[in-house]
């Protein structure tokens, strides 16, 4: 009996001790864990960092970059006015000493046209309206007078040019609009149709 208390002592021994072994290992095996974990750990918050300051250092770039180019574009624009400025100014000094308004009326025609031709070279245009549909996206209406000879809805008179930068409308352009009678509008429909 003493040989098999002794025998289980030994195999118990044995058992406690690969218990002990396979501790240690699963122990060694969650340290190195910890310390991948601990390193990846390390890295994410070092690209965290990283990027946090870049977005930092974007966030105070941008603004000065945008009012940067705000100014570039403006001194842009004012450079490209000047010339139109400057021969306004001289059609001014000369109007006075010039009696033939026709000549007059020339150099202002001119320092128009020169002023189209800035505008179109930043990308704005004038706006059709006279002889043309009536449509609200371009066109405001400031009046509306009855003219038998034209179709209804359609522009008599511009009051006010209006200007768009491609689609987009800049000013609309403010106008007078044909507006027939029901009753005129329906029969000369019907004129048409024969």
């Amino acid at each position: 009996m003493a040989s098999g208390i002794i025998t289980m002592t030994k195999n118990e021994n044995k058992m406690k001790d690969k218990k002990e072994k396979h501790k240690a290992k699963n122990k060694e095996n969650f340290e190195q864990q910890i310390d991948i974990l601990q390193k990846e750990k390390d890295e994410l918050l070092g690209k965290l960092q990283r990027v946090s300051a870049d977005y930092a250092n974007f966030q105070k770039r941008a603004p000065r970059q945008i009012a940067e180019s705000i100014a570039y574009e403006k001194e842009s624009i004012i450079k490209t006015l000047l010339p139109v400025l400057d021969n306004f100014e001289h059609t001014l000094q000369n109007g006075d000493a010039t009696e033939n308004t026709e000549a007059l009326l020339k150099g202002i025609q001119i320092v128009y046209d020169q002023m189209l031709d800035v505008l179109k070279s930043h990308g704005a245009e004038q706006i059709k309206a006279a002889g043309e549909n009536f449509d609200p996206a371009t066109h405001q209406a400031v009046m509306q007078k009855t003219d038998s000879e034209q179709p209804d809805n359609i522009i008599l008179e511009e009051f006010q040019k209006g200007y768009r930068i491609k689609d987009r409308v800049i000013r609309p352009s403010k106008v007078i609009v044909n507006k027939l009678p029901q009753d005129e509008e329906s029969s000369k429909e019907t004129e048409d149709n024969q």
